[in-house]
């Protein structure tokens, strides 16, 4: 079970990057969960479903949401510039009670830049209880959290509901970009996804970009934000330093 791999300590935190298209910058990371069981790592579908559904994913999701903090404050320490990491929000942990107050506690203690933690939500898991997840939303944007809709395009939410989201955000799911090519049913849900961020001010990422041309596509239709192998593979926590400063001319701090 994945409680026991966190109690194992078996559980890593790798980190995707994620690129800025108008400059090719790297502004980020999304954190992502590994199971390292028996030296081998389970694909995440396999144990998150399982977490999800006996309420393991909570103590999983306060894990991830702490050491990304971390992971935030190493690289303040060490190149002196803020990157913002994303995280991963479950619906269980979303309409956990406690969520807010946890990420108050959280701020407070590791003392980050609250705007360099980005938190990912589901569609599904905000229009499950709509008003008690926008009001919900507007909290953690006052303290200010970004917020992004994570797999935008895959749910159901409408636009009278989106207008209402207090988010910096809207994630592509990687579905659509796979067979992104030109006049094709993907690149026009895309394009009209693009319009429809600009057009709220928000910015939109692209997820599961694997080649030039996904990005080059991407970047015609003035998508933000990309991230995929194209760019990088997800990174264990010991490569992310090393993958900064190859992108900038960072000196290497060792206090």
């Amino acid at each position: 079970m994945p409680g026991n791999g966190l109690q194992r300590d078996e559980l890593e935190l790798h980190f995707q990057p994620q690129q800025r298209l108008r400059d090719a910058e790297l502004i980020g990371f999304e954190a992502l969960v590994r199971w390292r069981r028996g030296g081998k790592l389970v694909p995440p579908a396999e144990f998150i479903p399982i977490a999800e559904e006996s309420g393991l994913v909570i103590a999983i999701g306060d894990w991830v949401l702490e050491r990304a903090c971390a992971q935030i404050l190493e690289l303040r320490a060490q190149t002196g510039k803020d990157f913002v990491i994303a995280v991963n929000i479950s619906p269980r942990q979303f309409l956990h009670p406690d969520f807010l107050r946890k990420i108050e506690r959280l701020l407070k203690e590791t003392q980050i830049d609250p705007c360099t933690l980005e938190l990912e939500i589901t569609e599904g898991a905000v229009m499950e209880q709509t008003e008690n997840a926008i009001a919900l939303l507007h909290k953690l944007r006052a303290l200010g959290l970004k917020l992004s809709i994570d797999d935008f395009g895959t749910g159901y939410s409408s636009l009278s509901y989106l207008k209402r989201f207090p988010i910096d955000k809207l994630k592509i799911d990687q579905s659509f970009v796979r067979q992104l090519k030109p006049h094709s049913q993907d690149s026009a849900i895309v394009e009209a996804v693009i319009g429809l961020g600009h057009t709220l001010g928000i910015n939109v990422i692209a997820e599961g970009v694997e080649t030039i041309d996904q990005r080059e596509w991407l970047k015609r239709l003035s998508c933000d934000e990309i991230q995929g192998y194209y760019y990088s593979r997800p990174l264990p926590c010991e490569n992310v330093l090393p993958f900064v400063l190859s992108q900038f001319s960072y000196p290497y701090r060792t206090a």
